[in-house]
């Protein structure tokens, strides 16, 4: 018979720790805690369809065209998504695409506008009559006209095509149709008119169409700029299924895009013209509502300073305002004093306004369409003379000039 084993203890394979032991005038020792496990990261937000799709076509029109800025592409994509929803919009905003040459892709982004947009609508020779008849209420077309500086670049063919002219002011606004009498009883009908358009062509288009437009201003390609060749077979079923994506995108929202008021960096008629591309950037979301706005506030601050005429006729205000100063805010003025003080100025462009510098009939040119002109007042001395009071220009100087609030003091901390 085997001899008993001895009883031993069983010990485990890991030594168990031996439990903390508090020392006297020491801090307690603390129990080392157990590795959380890391906290789940959120994850990214996901990226829309608008986003995707809009970020597509950007890159499809860098692809063919080298446009003059970052703003002019965005612009241009947002523009087209807008053809869209059309029938959603109080406003259609049109597209100008002018360059100062030849050469400079106007008709090239033409070409990858026209594969993208809604129911393009080519009118290059067509009558007005023609267009007047293919623009419907219920599904508008989009107008793509190029060479457009062949319809308004002289006085006799702007003369020529005033009725194209026309459409294209009323059919920036909805509800604004053409009154035509057609039929053997002449029966004035109406046309809608309301419809967006592009127009390319060389050299600005008439104010009144600048003014409702989206600017782009072409140049020519730099050595070093290159674009890859664009081929109607080979490239426009690529263009197509974007256009399919982005009616696809935005018929669904329809409804939604109706209802919504964004907010705007810009005022009035600007406002009214990029407002459909604010929208369906906030509908696409992302990073392409803050995109949109800055694109939109760069865009419109460089087209006021196109406006030569428009820009002489407010800093003409800020200078008056500014020699009234410089006078001690007289009650009134006289012309001479004024225009003298006005040409004397080496910052303002009125010394070289004429061979004479500014002269009266200038001033008055200039201050016409503010219902502002010279009258005869009696100066110190009894002697009397042409000159302006100072209350003529104050509801123009608030209304187009406002001064400058001082900027607040910064507060003083105290010790």
């Amino acid at each position: 018979m085997p001899d008993p084993q001895p009883n031993t203890p069983s010990f485990p394979a890991t030594p168990a720790a031996w439990p903390t032991v508090a020392i006297p005038g020491q801090p307690a020792p603390s129990t080392p805690a157990s590795p959380e496990p890391p906290a789940d990261e959120p994850d990214p937000a996901p990226v829309s369809e608008g986003e995707h799709v809009l970020a597509d076509l950007r890159e499809e029109i860098k692809r063919f065209v080298v446009m003059p800025s970052e703003e002019a592409l965005t612009a241009v994509t947002l523009w087209v998504a807008a053809t869209h929803l059309q029938t959603a919009w109080q406003h259609a905003p049109r597209l100008a695409v002018v360059g100062p040459a030849k050469r400079c892709g106007k008709s090239r982004l033409l070409d990858v506008v026209t594969e993208t947009v809604h129911a393009p609508l080519i009118t290059v020779n067509a009558s007005p009559a023609a267009i007047f008849r293919s623009i419907t209420a219920k599904n508008p077309p989009t107008l793509l006209v190029d060479e457009a500086d062949t319809l308004f670049g002289t006085l006799k063919a702007a003369e020529r095509n005033e009725d194209l002219r026309g459409l294209l002011n009323a059919g920036h606004q909805r509800n604004r149709p053409t009154l035509r009498v057609t039929g053997p009883e002449h029966t004035p009908v109406a046309f809608p008119t309301f419809a967006m358009a592009a127009l390319a062509g060389i050299g600005d288009l008439p104010d009144t169409i600048m003014d409702r437009s989206v600017v782009i201003r072409m140049r020519r390609r730099a050595p070093g700029e290159t674009v890859a060749a664009f081929r109607t077979g080979r490239d426009t079923p690529a263009l197509h299924a974007l256009r399919d994506r982005l009616s696809a995108w935005l018929h669904p929202l329809h409804a939604t895009a109706m209802s919504m008021e964004p907010v705007m960096p810009v005022e009035d008629r600007a406002a009214d013209t990029w407002e459909p591309l604010i929208i369906v950037a906030d509908l696409a979301g992302g990073q392409w509502p803050a995109l949109a706005r800055t694109t939109c506030s760069a865009m419109t601050a460089h087209e006021a300073g196109q406006d030569e005429d428009a820009g002489l006729r407010t800093r003409i205000l800020v200078d008056i305002r500014r020699v009234f100063t410089a006078e001690g805010d007289p009650a009134t003025l006289r012309t001479g004093r004024l225009i003298q003080q006005l040409n004397a100025d080496p910052e303002a462009p009125w010394a070289e306004y004429s061979a004479q510098g500014l002269t009266p009939r200038g001033l008055q040119l200039l201050l016409k369409d503010y219902g502002i002109s010279s009258a005869n007042h009696r100066f110190p001395g009894g002697t009397q003379a042409k000159g302006f009071a100072r209350n003529q220009f104050l509801d123009a100087w608030a209304r187009y000039c406002p001064a400058q609030e001082p900027a607040p003091a910064a507060a003083t901390v105290g010790p």
